[in-house]
């Protein structure tokens, strides 16, 4: 696929018909790709790392849905080429999975600016993620969202150790919530390619 293309724009995106054609085919190939940028962490959160084709499909997916056509398109574009790794960042979208509508609020709202306290490490560098800042994730009752985006802006010596196999963790330090999970050799090797 186009894991190293850094921006989605009008000719990527298919038409609707022509879209539904290949929808199976290009599905099946997502899974794919997404087994390998998928880390459970803790109980119920998962990041998963986007890139140029995850960000494609959920375009796709969403003009599919909504039916929204160029004015939809361009909102769309807006919201998604953000979260399209640049080179020298991964970007993760962290939801909190949980299914129980009691539990899911009573956990959220322990959860108050979790965005602020998520990492990767890549040996013995801790770097915080940086939030995307397009709509307050947190409200003022303290409740957070259970979808954050995030980027992990790495300099070129800590990309470098990231793809030479440095041992590599990505956790949540909330007072609430300290999870972390070691990045199999599978994640790492996907996510490579996001670096340049």
């Amino acid at each position: 696929m186009n894991s190293l293309r850094t921006s989605i724009s009008r000719d990527d995106i298919l038409e609707l018909d022509a879209y539904e054609r290949v929808r199976p085919e290009r599905r099946a190939k997502l899974r794919e790709i997404k087994r390998d940028r998928r880390v459970e962490i803790g109980p119920c959160a998962t990041f998963y790392f986007e890139n140029f084709d995850t960000m494609l499909h959920q375009i796709h997916e969403m003009l599919r849905i909504e039916k929204g056509g160029d004015d939809q398109l361009v909102d769309e574009l807006g919201a998604y080429n953000p979260l399209i790794p640049q080179g020298r960042d991964l970007v993760a979208t962290l939801m909190f999975e949980i299914d129980d509508e009691v539990r899911r609020n009573r956990i959220l709202r322990q959860l108050t600016s979790v965005e602020e306290t998520c990492y990767l490490q890549i040996g013995d560098e801790k770097i915080l993620a940086r939030a995307e800042k397009d709509v307050e994730r947190t409200k003022d009752d303290g409740k957070t969202s259970s979808i954050h985006f995030l980027h992990f802006d790495l300099s070129d010596a800590q990309a470098a150790a990231f793809k030479d196999g440095a041992p590599t963790s990505v956790g949540i330090g909330h007072e609430n919530y300290l999870h972390a999970a070691g990045l199999s050799e599978a994640v790492r090797s996907a996510l490579s390619q996001d670096l340049t």
